[in-house]
């Protein structure tokens, strides 16, 4: 099971402070991208990520809450990403998605926020599932419980399945227990560390 840390950033500045304290912590960083479609406001633009200072070690994981993500894999591609994850709520095909992620050299991982159904439409190349446990966006809701339903939904599938939203040391144990093989985490990433450690 791994920990990757999160940056969910309007302003780029901000970015770059929140990637200054944890990109020596952990080769994987995700960077969350909305575009005021899907989620409420608008990240820094994701092709300013070169910018940050020391990436050449980074292992990119870029989180498309976007409509369209197919549209987007070319800033992916351009900023030299390892993995992407796209929403399924505005995406219009899942297959042309996976198939282009890859056919690029992408690891490709579909998402589903904590209200969307879950099915088993999932195409045969994809790498991850993404759950959020509350929903996405820049809002601070509560952990949702009914994640870890979710959560064995898929493992039973034998998908590999990645968690992202409220995740504190109090219920770290049990999403790492329910067969989660990567928690994401943004602010509370340090205290999951120490977590782990114990």
């Amino acid at each position: 099971m791994e920990i990757i840390p999160t940056i969910l950033e309007k302003e780029l500045s901000l970015a770059e402070i929140r990637f200054s304290q944890i990109k020596n912590l952990y080769p994987w960083v995700q960077v969350d991208v909305t575009d005021n479609f899907l989620v409420p406001g608008k990240t820094f633009e994701l092709e300013l990520v070169p910018k940050f200072e020391h990436t050449i070690s980074t292992l990119w994981d870029i989180h498309l809450m976007v409509k369209e993500p197919l549209n987007w894999l070319k800033k992916c591609l351009f900023i030299d990403a390892s993995r992407v994850y796209g929403q399924v709520e505005m995406m219009s095909d899942r297959q042309n998605f996976v198939t282009e992620a890859k056919n690029n050299g992408l690891e490709v991982g579909l998402a589903f926020d904590i209200e969307t159904p879950l099915d088993s439409n999932i195409p045969s190349e994809t790498d991850y599932i993404l759950l959020m446990a509350r929903h996405f966006g820049f809002n601070n809701s509560p952990f949702d419980q009914k994640i870890f339903d979710r959560i064995k939904f898929f493992k039973d599938k034998n998908l590999k399945v990645a968690v992202d939203g409220g995740i504190t040391p109090d219920n770290f144990s049990k999403i790492k227990n329910s067969g989660a093989d990567i928690i994401y985490s943004g602010h509370n990433y340090l205290n999951l560390v120490n977590e782990k450690t114990d």
